[in-house]
């Protein structure tokens, strides 16, 4: 193919190009460097990874990040199978509410969050009339887990949804016609089915769990998750050399996690806003 032929290809990867080196390159580039600038140099990356602080910090969130993607998998599974093969009144409103978290941001859940859980919440007022004590979750750990759940079942809800109605249900029928059990005909033609599906929405949901701070920031009573450290160290700490670091250690982390789901999966794993 002649040069002049190939220049209207040159032409459209030239907006691509610009794209990744204003908002990726550039800003990637700086914070490296800004991560070695500090005393210690690049000996950060090596007092992040042992201080117990951030260790545990790190190892924290990725706890949390990992049991939120495998709890959010398991409800969207059964609701998405549910909604996709189930027509009934109502059912358009509902698949509406289940998404609507989705317009909410992390602030926002996480005060609903302690609407739920916390000193004045439901959970509250139900420990009062109970046993006269105030049943309380959403300052601790377990109330960042319920947030974190309330805004990834959308993403993951949706995409489940469409590739169960894109699965061919003769394999299952033919599956139960050769005596297959129902758990059987979940194990292997099902899940086996949707594994893309579920490997890409389940990458989104981890990597949208590891770099969360909305929520975090709305119930930040003793909660440790990645997100505050960095905040903590940019701001009342101004060691903005960690922040930088942290802040590479937990992009590179969920890069790869993204970067293996898309090679299991073949699908397009790229975060939702």
């Amino acid at each position: 193919m002649s040069p002049r032929l190939n220049q209207p290809l040159y032409l459209m990867m030239l907006p691509v190009l610009i794209i990744t080196c204003a908002f990726f390159l550039i800003p990637m580039g700086r914070l490296i460097l800004i991560s070695i600038s500090g005393e210690e140099g690049s000996m950060t990356y090596w007092y992040a990874l042992t201080d117990s602080r951030y260790l545990n910090s790190l190892l924290q969130t990725l706890v949390l990040s990992i049991a939120t993607t495998l709890t959010t998998l398991a409800i969207a599974l059964v609701v998405g199978m549910f909604l996709a093969r189930n027509r009934f009144p109502g059912r358009s409103t509902l698949v509406s509410l289940l998404t609507f978290p989705l317009a909410f941001p992390g602030v926002v859940v996480g005060f609903l969050v302690i609407m739920l859980g916390g000193r004045q919440g439901l959970s509250a007022e139900l420990g009062l009339i109970l046993d006269g004590s105030r049943w309380t979750f959403a300052y601790s750990i377990v109330g960042l887990f319920v947030g974190y759940i309330y805004f990834s079942i959308p993403r993951v809800l949706m995409t489940v949804m469409s590739a169960v109605e894109k699965m061919d249900v003769m394999l299952e029928e033919a599956a139960r016609s050769m005596g297959a059990s129902r758990l059987r005909v979940l194990l292997d033609v099902i899940i086996p089915a949707l594994k893309p599906a579920l490997i890409a929405s389940g990458a989104i949901c981890f990597a949208t769990s590891m770099g969360a701070f909305g929520t975090a920031f709305a119930l930040a009573s003793g909660i440790n998750v990645m997100p505050m450290t960095i905040y903590t160290e940019f701001t009342l700490g101004a060691n903005v050399a960690m922040a930088a670091t942290l802040s590479i250690l937990l992009g590179l982390i969920t890069w790869l996690v993204l970067l293996l789901a898309r090679s299991v999966s073949g699908a397009n794993t790229t975060p939702a806003a």
